[in-house]
């Protein structure tokens, strides 16, 4: 290991939390203040790149795969790396954020993977960051129980080889971590996530026949693909573990990522586990990038655009054949569903379409699929149980039969469904529910029996937009507009406090989230992040 030079790094405005000193020693601090000084000038590029790049799409109003990458994409010779045995079988990953009851639960719940989330499940308070990772090494040091203050029920970790595998997902590359900074500077929340997580757990992950594995969200492009992969080079030689040790599953959620899927594949090719296909955070990104394009990229209510939409099918089928030629597991989207302890009836329904959906994944030669919560672990084995068999994985299905055009990605207007008002009804209230949860530090949110998680918030406050800023009439004669959209959310919010009565409206932050909401729905200037206004408003 390199020895560790003096951190110039300071936290900042934080309250000390309890055993803080663990996880932000001189070593770790001094190794993420080194990712600061040699990767975020090229990040602040990247994200220059990103408006350059909306403003051509905004110029054109289209997408193409990228001419100077053919050479990439045309050589069948590469594959990426073998994967680790870790990571072989991963049929049915369940998500969610790093608290100590989830980080148990998780672990213990019969998933192959658990993807332990510092991103969009979770709201990035300095708690939840610093406890999150204290959370993790205590599970793979065995030092972890947690007994709930409610119900006196207590929980504790299996034996070993019965525990998911950890696939960490840090922060976007957008946001930064305002309680770390460098002279003044803020350090991107993705290097402190990840710095902080590798630094401790590398050779920890190791002995235990594991490795430092992770999810990559929000990338946009091959060049920020090749940004983490120098990252990655550079973390590996500084604590002295072999190259291709960590390995990385980039989640293709961005509209762009989407037309450059082989070239992410090959710049992380050492370092590459596989693609996974996030459906929220992808229909925001189709929102925001074509925003401006006219009716024919205005998408109807959330619920209404399934994986079966054509443009979705197209998406989908190109990440499996994609990553099948490389020789990389493609994972499938989430099952969202909140299983409800008082209607069996609301259970039957969803548990169906939740089997459909995993088996129509598994069908499609999908590796493995996301759920959001334990109780459906069993349904999305089962789907992938009847088609894999003993197999870990049907990398093998090449899926030669796919042939996707780039129009095809993009063919929005493909669908029949069309926007409409209880769609923005239920825009505005899922949109005010998460909010006001994520300013009191949850980030993933049970709301209407589905989980919810800043993805959900991204494509409520982006539809709102859309619809008002292309002048949608709903089936009711109504139109989308500033003043329909304030109505209905003044109507959510006395909903709310009709609902959970005056005291606990009063000790949330309901009319803060709702304020927010409209602030970021109504605005001209449409925020490229609903989390960057948010964070600015995020006490602790």
């Amino acid at each position: 290991m390199s020895a560790p030079a003096p951190s110039p790094l300071a936290i900042v405005d934080a309250e000390p939390l309890p055993r803080q000193e663990e996880v932000l020693n001189e070593a770790a601090l001094a190794f993420v203040a080194e990712l600061h000084r040699r990767f975020t000038p090229r990040r602040d590029e990247l994200l220059a790149r990103r408006a350059e790049r909306r403003a051509e799409i905004a110029r054109t109003s289209t997408l193409d795969f990228l001419p100077e990458t053919a050479a990439v994409r045309a050589d069948d010779s590469w594959t990426v790396g073998p994967c680790p045995p870790a990571l072989q079988d991963r049929r049915v990953e369940i998500t969610g954020p790093t608290d100590r009851k989830m980080t148990i639960n998780a672990l213990n719940s019969g998933a192959k993977v658990w993807l332990a989330d510092f991103e969009d499940a979770s709201a990035p308070t300095w708690e939840n960051v610093v406890l999150g990772q204290i959370n993790l090494i205590d599970a793979y040091t065995r030092n972890i129980d947690f007994t709930d203050p409610k119900s006196g029920k207590s929980y504790a970790l299996r034996a070993n080889d019965e525990l998911a595998t950890v696939v960490m997902r840090p922060r976007g590359w957008h946001l930064n971590e305002r309680h770390l900074q460098i002279d003044g500077e803020q350090v991107p929340g993705a290097l402190v996530d990840f710095g902080l997580y590798f630094f401790h757990n590398a050779q920890r992950l190791l002995d235990l026949g594991k490795g430092p594995y992770f999810y990559l969200p929000k990338t946009e492009s091959h060049l920020e693909a090749r940004l983490w992969n120098e990252v990655f080079v550079f973390a590996q030689d500084y604590v002295g573990i072999p190259q291709g040790t960590v390995r990385a599953t980039v989640l293709i959620e961005t509209i762009t990522a989407a037309y450059e899927m082989e070239e992410i594949l090959y710049e992380l090719r050492d370092h590459a586990a596989g693609l996974n296909a996030g459906r929220w955070d992808y229909l925001f990104s189709i929102v925001k990038n074509f925003r401006d394009g006219g009716t024919k990229f205005v998408l109807p209510d959330r619920n209404a655009v399934t994986m079966t939409a054509p443009f979705m099918r197209a998406y989908t089928e190109l990440l499996v054949r994609t990553c099948h030629k490389r020789g990389a597991h493609a994972i499938g989207g989430m099952a969202a569903f909140i299983p409800s302890r008082r209607d069996a009836e609301v259970n039957k329904v969803a548990f169906e379409k939740v089997r459909a959906d995993k088996d129509r994944e598994a069908g499609d030669g999908f590796d493995g699929s996301w759920v959001a919560h334990p109780d459906l672990v069993p349904i999305a084995m089962e789907s992938f149980d009847k088609v894999l068999g003993d197999k870990p994985n049907q990398k093998d299905r090449l899926r030669e039969d796919v042939s996707v055009q780039a129009a095809d990605l993009i063919a929005i207007d493909s669908l029949d469904a069309k926007p409409t008002y209880p769609g923005l009804v239920n825009a505005v209230q899922v949109g005010i529910r998460y909010i006001e949860a994520w300013l009191r530090g949850l980030g993933a949110v049970a709301i209407f029996n589905l989980m919810e998680d800043a993805a959900t918030a991204e494509i409520s406050r982006s539809q709102i937009w859309q619809w008002i800023n292309a002048g949608v009439e709903f089936e009711n004669g109504e139109h989308a507009t500033p003043e329909l959209a304030r109505k209905v959310a003044a109507e959510e919010l006395a909903n709310i406090r009709a609902e959970i009565g005056e005291e606990a409206f009063a000790a949330g932050h309901w009319q803060q989230a709702h304020d927010l909401l409209l602030k970021v729905s109504l605005d001209e200037n449409y925020a490229d992040f609903l989390t960057l206004p948010a964070y600015e408003q995020l006490k602790g």
